[in-house]
């Protein structure tokens, strides 16, 4: 699909490689309300993806591994506007899938991390997010 792409290659140069945090802004294409996502991240890297929604609106949000050298135990939270690093759902605790009713307008961002070994060990794992939001 066209946007993937356009959203991968945009990913690809807004990512700093020597940073150990990596920032992509989503926009959806204009008529879609979602898109999918990829990446990779190694050890203590983290991956966020932020975009624009308003109060009221329901976001979806749903991690898939779909490579790994480790154990694939990747995980997402959602961060509301604002914050910093608190997250109003926490992927670890509640799960790869969520829809949640977003509380305020701003950029919300939805962040991709690694956990226990696959952190510890310095693997690496390929993964895709669902992203829309309503």
């Amino acid at each position: 699909m066209p946007h993937r792409l356009a959203l991968a290659l945009t990913c690809m140069f807004l990512a700093a490689p020597v940073s150990a945090q990596m920032v992509a802004e989503v926009q959806f294409q204009k008529g879609n309300y979602g898109t999918t996502v990829n990446g990779t991240i190694k050890g203590n890297e983290y991956f966020d993806y932020t975009l624009g929604a308003q109060a009221g609106q329901k976001m979806f949000v749903e991690l898939n591994v779909d490579a790994t050298n480790g154990n694939g135990t990747a995980y997402f939270n959602i961060l509301p506007p604002g914050s910093e690093g608190e997250a109003i759902y926490n992927g670890s605790m509640d799960g790869t899938s969520t829809t949640i009713e977003l509380p305020e307008d701003g950029t919300y961002t939805v962040r991709v991390y690694l956990m226990g070994n696959d952190r510890d060990t310095d693997k690496t794992v390929g993964y895709n997010v669902d992203l829309s939001i309503q």
